[in-house]
C-alpha cells in the first residue's frame, strides 16, 4: 500500500537544508530548547491549573530533532494510524487477480508522494506533540501509550533569524506553545483515546473502491475549478482533502476540527498569557509572527497550503484562541477547564464560533 522506507528516503533527499550553524551553536540550541521545555512545564501548569495526576516528565519525552528526525517520526506516526485502513485496502486487493503486482507499484508511487509532502512540511514545523507516537530505534515514546514532544531545532533557528528577534525569547515562546499541548494530553486522560476513536472512525468510513475514489476526485477537481476567486466574500473554497470525503467523514471531521481548534487556540492563548511574565520581547515576537503567518510565501507555497487544507490550520489557531479568550473572560480559567470534563463538554464546531452557546450548554445546565 505504502512503501514507508521510500517515503522516508524521498523526503530526506528532497527536504531543504537547514540554516548554517556551527557544531558549538547546534549544541547550544539543543541545550537551550531542552531547558526551556522543562521551564515551560511549570509555567503552563501554573497558568492553566491543569496538573496531570501520576504522570512524570519522562513519561512524555522531549526530543530536539532535525528535519530528517521529524520526517522519520511522522512516518512512524502515519504508519501507526493508517494500519487499519491499509489492512482494509489490502484485504480488498487480495481478492482481485493481479492486484499484488499493482499494489507493489502503487506502494512505491504512494511512498514517493508521501515523501514529497513531508519534505514540504519538514522545513515549516517548529514543534509538535505527537499524540500517537510509536517508539522507534532512534525516537523513544512515552510509556503507557503516552506521546512525545518534538522541537525542530533548525526550523526554530531559521524563523528566529528571519524575524530578527531574540533567540532566547523566541525559543522559550515556542516551547510554551508546544508544552501546552503536552499538558493537555497528560492532564486529560481520556483525550487521547477520544481523538484516536474519532480518527479511526474517519478512516473506517473511507471508501476503498477505486472507481468511487476516482469519481470523487473528478467531482472535487470540478468544484475546485469553479471555486471563488481569492478574497471573494462567502465561505472559503474547500480543499481537495475536504472534497474527497464521504458525508459520514465530513460529520466526523466537523467534530475533529472543533477539538483541534480548541487545542490550538488554547495553546496560543496560554502562550500569550504566560509570555509577558517570562518572555521580555513577547509583544514584538507575537506581532512579527502574526505578520509572517499572514504574509504567506510564494504562489506555489500558497497553492500547496490550499490543496492540503493547511490554510484551515491557520483558521484553527485564530478561531480557537477567540473561543478560549471569550470563555475565560466570562467564567474564568476554572470555568473554562470544564471543557476537559468529558467528550460531551467539548465544544462543537458551531460553538467554537459562538462561545456563549457553549457556556449556556455546559455551565448554565450544570449549575441549574
Amino acid at each position: 500500500m505504502v512503501d514507508w522506507n521510500l517515503a522516508v528516503a524521498t523526503a530526506t533527499r528532497l527536504v531543504r537544508p537547514g540554516p548554517e550553524v556551527s557544531r558549538d551553536e547546534a549544541r547550544e540550541v539543543v541545550a537551550e530548547l531542552r531547558k526551556h521545555a522543562k521551564a515551560s512545564e511549570e509555567h503552563v501548569r501554573a497558568y492553566t491549573r491543569m496538573i496531570p495526576e501520576g504522570v512524570e516528565p519522562h513519561d512524555t519525552p522531549v526530543l530536539v530533532v532535525d528535519r530528517a528526525g521529524w520526517i522519520k517520526a511522522n512516518v512512524a506516526g502515519f504508519r501507526e494510524l493508517l494500519t487499519p485502513l491499509l489492512g482494509k485496502m489490502q484485504d480488498r486487493r487480495s481478492t482481485t487477480p493481479g492486484n499484488a503486482v499493482l499494489g507493489a507499484v502503487g506502494g512505491k508511487v504512494t511512498g514517493v508522494e508521501l515523501g514529497m509532502l513531508l519534505s514540504f512540511l519538514a522545513s515549516r514545523i517548529l514543534g509538535q506533540y505527537e499524540t500517537f507516537a510509536p517508539a522507534t530505534r532512534d525516537l523513544p515514546a512515552g510509556s503507557n501509550g503516552g506521546g512525545r514532544l518534538l522541537l525542530v531545532a533548525p526550523n526554530i533557528v531559521h524563523v528566529e533569524r528571519e524575524l530578527e528577534v531574540s533567540p532566547h525569547d523566541f525559543r522559550l515562546w515556542v516551547c510554551l506553545h508546544e508544552e501546552t499541548h503536552r499538558t493537555q494530553f497528560t492532564g486529560v486522560p481520556w483525550l487521547r483515546d477520544h481523538l484516536q476513536g474519532e480518527i479511526q472512525s474517519f478512516l473506517a468510513a473511507t471508501d476503498v473502491d477505486p472507481g468511487t475514489v476516482v469519481e470523487r476526485l473528478r467531482e472535487a477537481a470540478q468544484t475546485l475549478a469553479g471555486g471563488r476567486p481569492e478574497g471573494e466574500e462567502g465561505e472559503p473554497t474547500p480543499s481537495l482533502v475536504e472534497l474527497v470525503q464521504t458525508p459520514e467523514q465530513r460529520e466526523i471531521l466537523g467534530r475533529l476540527t472543533a477539538v483541534m481548534s480548541l487545542l490550538e487556540g488554547h495553546a496560543d492563548y496560554v502562550m500569550d498569557g504566560v509570555g509577558p511574565q517570562v518572555v521580555p520581547s513577547v509583544a514584538e515576537i507575537r506581532e512579527k509572527f502574526k505578520e509572517r503567518r499572514a504574509r504567506g510565501a510564494s504562489r506555489l507555497d500558497l497553492a500547496l497550503r490550499k490543496l492540503l487544507g493547511l490554510d484551515a490550520k491557520l483558521r484553527q489557531y485564530r478561531d480557537g484562541e477567540r473561543f478560549v479568550r471569550a470563555v475565560v473572560d466570562q467564567v474564568g480559567m476554572d470555568g473554562f477547564n470544564r471543557v476537559w470534563t468529558s467528550p460531551n463538554t467539548l465544544p462543537t464546531k458551531t460553538e467554537i464560533a459562538a462561545p456563549a452557546d457553549w457556556i449556556a450548554r455546559v455551565h448554565r445546565k450544570a449549575d441549574s
